[in-house]
């Protein structure tokens, strides 16, 4: 099985305050004692990397770095798929709907992965199932 995993899911994985950070920590070990495949985009990275080292700092960027990115199966975005990601952000037309995700769907889409790591109800609407 393969999961896409989403900044909302790593940020509240690292972030010990964070609301959903009990519920990522278990969504987090049922991936990894499930075999599960954890997916994710190099734009999630990026947006991932910028909002750790924004809020918790740059040790919170090396325990990401360390611990979580090398068991990841990273999709880097090419220039088609972001074309094709901003055509669909801009099709939406929805303040509150990022490029990142827009890209992030067309990624599970194209891989076939039906379920994603996230808090973002933005997967859920578009026929995501949602872990945990």
């Amino acid at each position: 099985m393969r999961v896409f995993v989403d900044t909302s899911a790593f940020y509240a994985l690292l972030d010990r305050d964070d609301d959903n950070h009990a519920r990522a920590r278990n969504g987090w070990t049922e991936i990894l004692e499930g075999g599960t495949l954890a997916v994710t985009s190099s734009y999630v990275l990026v947006e991932t990397v910028a909002l750790l080292q924004s809020r918790l700092g740059l040790e919170a960027v090396r325990a990401f770095e360390d611990a979580i990115v090398p068991i990841l199966h990273v999709e880097y975005v090419t220039d088609d798929l972001h074309r094709l990601g901003m055509a669909a952000l801009l099709v939406a037309s929805r303040r509150r709907l990022s490029l990142v995700d827009c890209i992030s769907f067309d990624i599970m889409r194209r891989n076939g992965i039906d379920s994603s790591f996230t808090f973002d109800g933005h997967f859920k609407e578009q026929g995501f199932r949602l872990i945990p």
